[in-house]
């Protein structure tokens, strides 16, 4: 009786066992990617509702100083009094280009003014665990003050959209 001399894994089963490997990986990774894209989703999604939810309160507290059927002048002295100096937001023109850039291309309306959120707000606000800046990105709120809306922007963005109504309608 003869044996037969053993010549280990053959050339056919390495190759299937690596494409098997290949697969599995990539598998993997787009799963990984999948995962983070939808955190980083939710992570902006969580800040802008945060802010949102505050420039509700201001746009409330100017639209209750400024009184019903006020036709005044004085609605800018009462923006820089509650916006800038209680609240610590800014406009625009004192803000990095990107945010300059952001208002300039969003629709102009009578009614609404934008405001950038800058790190000392949200930090007045309350809102330490909120950043803003290169990674994160900028934000503006812009405040209609005659309908009492609020909208938030992202200099960064998800998915080129911009604005928290825009973000909020992503399917996940």
């Amino acid at each position: 009786m003869r044996k037969k001399a053993e010549q280990g894994i053959t050339l056919m089963a390495l190759v299937i066992t690596v494409a098997v490997l290949l697969i599995i990986a990539s598998i993997g990774i787009n799963a990984g990617t999948d995962i983070i894209k939808k955190a980083q989703l939710e992570s902006i999604k969580t800040n802008m509702l945060l802010i949102q939810a505050k420039a509700k309160e201001y746009v409330e507290e100017v639209s209750f100083k400024k009184g019903p059927g006020d036709t005044t002048n004085n609605i800018e002295q009462i923006r820089s009094e509650i916006y800038e100096k209680k609240y610590g937001l800014a406009k625009p023109g004192d803000s990095p280009g990107e945010v300059s850039q952001l208002v300039g291309s969003l629709q102009n309306s009578d009614n609404i003014v934008y405001y950038y959120v800058q790190q000392k707000a949200l930090e007045t606000a309350g809102l330490n665990n909120v950043t803003e800046g290169k990674g994160t990105g900028y934000y503006v709120v812009g405040f209609d003050e005659t309908n009492l809306k609020v909208e938030v922007y992202n200099t960064v963005g998800f998915d080129n959209k911009h604005s928290l109504t825009e973000i909020e309608q992503i399917e996940e």
